[in-house]
């Protein structure tokens, strides 16, 4: 970059578009020049340590700018004394008054080929310049310095394309060079070292602490750094599943992200048996065995403290073995019950029967509704000194050490109906069973409650009442549901709209009737939907929410049950006990502008 007082990017120019956006104020002017150069030399120092301890010795130093040194000094914002003059605002601004497109990357958009084939590594970190798309002939290119035109028409030379430069953050740019080009150097590294034999990955850790993006040398093991920066793109992404499949041709990499699949990398097939059985590795499977499904876990140590265990899941498909590793993070699974999103009636009434010393209690959804963060977080809830809490699942979902967690394994004859014959000789106080799914099962978990303990399980129903309805459909005597059952929850996850890009629009009530979408209002009322930005990879949505339905069991639905009375009538009686129905509880989270129509649609279409 120019250093100059004519460049764009020198102090007098940078401080005079900040001063006229009404960003800064004049004091802050003067603030900045004052400790330019102090801070300047601090940052240098402070680069100089990071590199020398974090990567190779041919990494590319880039000069310290204005802009760097604004960012650090964290200046309130003039015309908004909430935000921070951050990098970000700095180039949003500039990109405005240079008359040149703002554009903050979305890795999940970039073409992991375009960005590392077009122009070397070091030509791409010395100038700062990111390739991420190519349309009618045009490449785009991001860069803090769009006016470098040497560096444009050297590109364009290369490339055979017009280059259209656009803005973006320096921190940005030099992240993403990294982790591309580090990411490619090891599966390109790693294609060739697997074309030939295949080595043995049997002797890795199963306890793994990640390297971070800029820690990928390319003469360390590449398949280790692949799959390690696999791990931190996941966890970057907030990506709850990571989906490793195996094509015909190529190994496609897709991460879940809020309950929808993105794909990330299109793989060389040659590298993809050597990413398997890394992760097999490390989640202690059998390496050997290719034909049958095998299950396990990888417990990871992100730095600074901060834990995470990955469900590793491999089944044998048309072309391969196919991997799905599950991200457990424990902020998420395991909250407080406030927390859950349910409503302040709702969360009085599940408490109600969570704090009874026995009984069945049941939580009802599909897979992937937060089943599982809802009975964790009831456990830690209910978790004291005075309390001896047993699970049994299959497979353990998080390890917690305030609980005596059981995996099932049928292979030695521990499963979900066997374990509990057993269970009840420890002294327990609370079982938590990781699914009901047939009648034996059900049977021991009933005996656990009519003996005095408190019962929690899961059952895949769509809505609460069905819960029961389910479980004479097992095999359940009615009368064993009367003795035993105290409530049902059923919950789905809704997709929140994105804080960063939310708007209000105008909608006729009719035309939500239309939609099966009824409220109390009539006429044109306002709701609120998410644009699309790059927070929310244009998706309107950012993060989850639960709804929940809480039936208790009352003496008029024991009654119905007796009576054998439909599920229509359980529910209508269960409405007039008190229960909000989850149609009901989504469209109460629509009007709030927690969510969209089309959300309560989808989670809810059963009820519409």
């Amino acid at each position: 970059m120019k250093k100059d007082s004519t460049s764009p990017l020198s102090v007098k120019n940078v401080c005079r578009i900040l001063l006229k956006k009404g960003l800064i104020s004049k004091e802050q002017t003067v603030e900045i020049y004052k400790k330019k150069g102090t801070l300047r030399k601090k940052l240098e120092k402070l680069q100089m340590i990071r590199d020398a301890s974090g990567g190779p010795s041919s990494r590319i130093i880039n000069p310290i700018t204005i802009i760097d040194i604004i960012s650090f000094l964290k200046l309130e914002r003039k015309d908004d004394p909430t935000k921070e003059v951050d990098e970000e605002t700095i180039f949003q601004a500039l990109a405005e008054e240079w008359k040149i497109d703002y554009k903050k990357i979305d890795p999940l958009e970039l073409d992991l080929n375009l960005v590392t084939t077009t122009i070397p590594r070091s030509f791409a970190m010395k100038h700062l310049v990111l390739p991420v798309a190519i349309q009618d002939g045009w490449l785009t290119i991001a860069t803090p310095d769009p006016h470098n035109l040497e560096v444009m028409e050297d590109i364009s030379r290369v490339s055979q394309l017009k280059v259209k430069p656009v803005v973006s953050g320096k921190s940005d740019i030099i992240k993403l060079i990294d982790e591309f080009y580090g990411f490619r150097r090891s599966i390109a590294a790693a294609e060739e070292q697997f074309s030939g034999p295949a080595i043995d990955l049997g002797n890795l850790e199963q306890y793994v602490k990640l390297q971070k993006a800029r820690d990928l040398p390319s003469d360390d093991r590449h398949i280790v750094n692949a799959v390690d920066h696999l791990f931190n793109y996941a966890f970057e992404q907030r990506a709850s599943d990571i989906h490793i499949e195996p094509k015909r041709n190529i190994s496609l990499v897709r991460l879940r992200i809020d309950g929808v699949l993105h794909s990330i990398y299109k793989l060389p097939k040659s590298v993809h048996g050597a990413i398997i059985s890394r992760v097999k590795t490390l989640s202690g499977l059998d390496m050997a065995e290719k034909r049958r499904p095998q299950d396990g876990r990888i417990k990871i140590d992100r730095g600074q403290g901060v834990e995470a265990e990955i469900r590793v899941s491999t089944i044998p498909t048309a072309f391969g073995e196919k991997s799905v590793l599950r991200i457990l993070d424990p902020d998420i699974l395991i909250q407080g019950v406030g927390q859950l999103g349910m409503t302040s009636m709702d969360l009085v009434r599940y408490q109600q029967f969570i704090n009874l010393p026995h009984g069945l209690v049941l939580v009802c959804g599909p897979t992937g509704s937060g089943k599982s963060t809802t009975l964790y977080s009831t456990l830690r809830y209910l978790s004291n000194e005075e309390n001896n809490i047993t699970t049994v699942e299959d497979p353990i979902e998080m390890v917690y050490e305030d609980f005596n967690q059981i995996a099932v394994q049928p292979a030695v004859g521990i499963t979900f109906a066997s374990i509990l014959r057993n269970i009840l000789r420890q002294d327990p106080d609370i079982i938590m069973i990781g699914e009901t799914r047939d009648l034996e099962t059900a049977q021991n978990a009933i005996q656990a409650a009519l003996t005095g303990h408190l019962v929690l399980s899961t059952l895949h129903t769509n809505d609460a009442p069905l819960a029961i309805t389910r479980l004479l459909d097992i095999g359940v005597p009615c009368f064993l549901i009367q003795a035993t059952l105290t409530g049902v929850l059923a919950q789905r996850l809704l997709r929140k709209i994105c804080p960063y890009c939310i708007e209000t629009f105008e909608i006729g009530t009719d035309d939500l009737v239309a939609m099966g979408i009824e409220t109390e209002k009539t006429g044109i009322i306002k709701l609120k939907m998410g644009r699309g930005c790059i927070k929310c990879r244009g998706t309107g949505y950012l993060g989850r929410v639960g709804i929940f339905e809480v039936l208790s069991f009352t003496e008029p639905i024991k009654d119905l049950i007796a009576q054998e009375g439909s599920v229509d009538m359980i529910r209508q009686a269960a409405c007039e006990e008190g229960m909000v129905t989850l149609r009901e509880n989504a469209i109460k989270k629509m009007l709030d502008g927690e969510t969209t129509y089309q959300e309560v649609i989808r989670a809810t279409w059963e009820q519409i």
